[in-house]
Parts: structure tokens; C-alpha cells; sequence
């Protein structure tokens, strides 16, 4: 007997999975490849017509019940087989299943941020209720109660991904008393946005268990304070290659000629964020530059150095849609030609 736990990839309000708990059942994997889901109950259909499809496209081991039990990922379509307007993960297939795209082995590090939350006040852990705790400095990777707060959250989602098989590479204290980070990658093509997607879902599970509110919010405390990102590495087969540094420099100035078009897909919010303070470039221009972390996207000093390697793109927001900027990243820098 085994429990799946269907995942939809496609939540129409928030950048994190709708679940869906189908029991304790021994469904074949023939059955779970197509299944039809509540649709009104998650604002994916109307009443009349409730009950889109969903395909599988990957399953994980379930790090809470373990044993024989999985996590199942589906993507959601209409009855008429439509992708549902949520559904970004059909678009991003299409793109990286490009020959051109996939041939150039388009690789991803995806540096999730994300705030931990004083359950009923919404207030970040490690805060006085309704105060402030010290200036920003000590808690960037820092080690101590009054620097560190919850670390056995952030260390049980590490362990709990490493159990299922999701590409974690990392975790640490970020900028901001009460904001961590944890990162998938390096990852290949679309399997990186399936993970973080699935990460994300075991994330929430354990702050669920754990009785603390979790936000992506991109900036959940106004004022004088880090916000929270998504910061997306990027490199293809060329970058990677001899004489990749002019391919990256060539791929940067294609996202400069098209940063409105990804600002608005960036996620919600970011505009709060992207201010030109606190480690960000203006949301209203583009820069990039060798080790500099004011910039829109940023280089690094060894990459510059060895004449290949990769780019970081710091303008996602923490609440992106990993499947819109990932695949838009590749498409402006592979696909489209000036």
C-alpha cells in the first residue's frame, strides 16, 4: 500500500503548489498519469464544469510517511485537454524541448529566499512582537540564538530533500533576522523548476508542523531591510565551454534589450524589492558588472577570469513562477536572435 500525494503545479494565487491528498491507496502509475481534480475547489474551473485533468510529470520519495510512499507532481488541463491558463509548466516545455535549447544543456542554480513567520501576529521570528530587533549585519550566516532563528526548520527541510532526491545543494542564514535561504541546483532544463516547486511543498509541510507561518514575500517588512529573491545562476553548453565568456556577455545584453518583458514575469511585488538599496539594481533599469551586487545581473570575478562559466540574474523576486523565468531566460538568451 502506498500514499501518493498529488501536487498541481498550477496555483492560481501564489507561487506554491495546490495539494491534493488522495489517500492511502495502491493506484497503479498508469492511474496516476491522468487524473481528474476538484477544479472549483481551487479556482481552476467553474462549478458547471469542475473537473479539469492532471498529468503526472514527476514523482519524489515522500520524506513524511516514508517506506513505499511518493509525492506526485501533475501539471492541470482543461477537459478539452487545454493547458488551464495556470498551467506554465506546458509552456516551459515547449521551450526547453527546442533542439537548439536543448542541445546547449541550459543549466540552473536556484537561490530560494524565503521569511519565517510568528504564527497569528505575521510578524518574522527572532522579532520583538511589534518591535525591532538590531541592525542588519550579524545574521547573514550567522550562528547563535540571538542571531539565528529556527535553524532545525531549515535543517529538517535540507535532510527531507536529500531524501527525496531534489537537487538541494545548500542553506543559510539570510540578510534579515527570522530569512533563510536553501538552493536546487545545478540542475538541467526544466527538472529545476519541478524541484523547487516540490521543495517548496516540503517546506511548507514542515513549517506546518512546526506551527510557523512561511512567506515569499518579496519585502514582508517594509522599511530599511532586505526583501527576499530568487536569484536564478544560468549557463548553457557554450558559457561552459572555451571562449564562453563573449557567449555570456552576448546573452546578458539580450536580457538587457528585453528587461520590461521579464520584470512584469519576475514575480509579484518586486517593485518593492528592487529599489537600487540593499543589494538591488532599480527595477526601472538594467545593469550588470563583475562582482557587483547593485547590478541587475552579476558576474563573477573567476568567471571573468577563466573565459567561461555562468551568469547570475538577480532580479526574480522570491514569489516568481520558476517555470515563466527560467524558460524565459533561455529563450531570450538562446532563441531569440536580434
Amino acid at each position: 500500500m502506498s500514499s501518493k500525494i498529488l501536487i498541481s503545479n498550477q496555483s492560481p494565487t501564489r507561487a506554491l503548489p495546490t495539494i491534493y491528498d488522495i489517500g492511502r491507496t495502491n493506484y497503479r502509475s498508469k492511474a496516476i498519469a491522468k487524473m481528474e481534480l476538484c477544479g472549483s475547489s481551487t479556482g481552476q474551473a467553474p462549478g458547471n464544469d469542475s473537473e479539469p485533468t492532471s498529468d503526472l510529470q514527476r514523482s519524489i520519495k515522500d520524506p513524511f510517511r516514508k517506506g513505499n510512499n511518493i509525492l506526485v507532481m501533475c501539471d492541470t488541463y482543461a477537459p478539452s485537454g487545454e493547458p488551464l491558463p495556470t498551467n506554465k509548466r506546458f509552456n516551459a516545455s515547449k521551450i526547453f524541448s527546442h533542439s537548439d535549447v536543448f542541445k546547449e544543456e541550459p543549466m540552473y542554480g536556484l537561490e530560494q529566499e524565503f521569511t519565517l513567520l510568528q504564527k497569528d501576529v505575521n510578524w518574522p521570528l527572532g522579532w520583538p512582537l511589534g518591535g525591532f530587533p538590531g541592525p542588519q549585519g550579524p545574521y547573514y550566516c550567522g550562528t547563535g540564538a540571538d542571531k539565528a532563528f529556527r535553524r532545525n526548520i531549515v535543517d529538517a527541510h535540507y535532510k527531507a530533500c536529500l531524501y527525496a532526491g531534489i537537487d538541494i545543494s545548500g542553506t543559510n542564514g539570510e540578510v534579515m533576522p527570522g530569512q533563510w535561504e536553501f538552493q536546487v541546483g545545478p540542475t538541467i532544463g526544466i527538472s529545476a523548476s519541478d524541484q523547487l516547486w516540490m521543495a517548496h511543498y516540503i517546506l511548507e509541510r514542515i513549517t506546518e508542523l512546526e506551527g510557523v507561518i512561511l512567506t515569499f514575500d518579496p519585502k514582508p517588512i517594509p522599511g530599511d531591510w532586505n526583501g527576499a529573491s530568487c536569484h536564478t545562476n544560468f549557463s548553457t553548453k557554450s558559457m561552459r565551454s572555451e571562449g564562453g565568456y563573449d557567449v555570456i556577455k552576448n546573452a546578458i545584453e539580450k536580457l538587457g534589450l528585453h528587461h520590461k518583458e521579464h520584470i512584469v514575469e519576475y514575480g509579484t511585488g518586486n517593485e518593492r524589492r528592487l529599489t537600487g538599496r540593499h543589494e538591488t539594481a532599480d527595477i526601472n533599469a538594467f545593469t550588470w558588472g563583475v562582482v557587483y551586487r547593485g547590478a541587475s545581473v552579476r558576474v563573477g570575478r573567476d568567471i571573468e577570469k577563466e573565459g567561461r562559466g555562468y551568469f547570475k540574474d538577480r532580479r526574480p523576486t522570491s514569489n516568481m513562477d520558476p517555470y515563466v523565468v527560467i524558460s524565459m531566460i533561455a529563450e531570450t538568451s538562446i532563441l531569440w536572435k536580434p
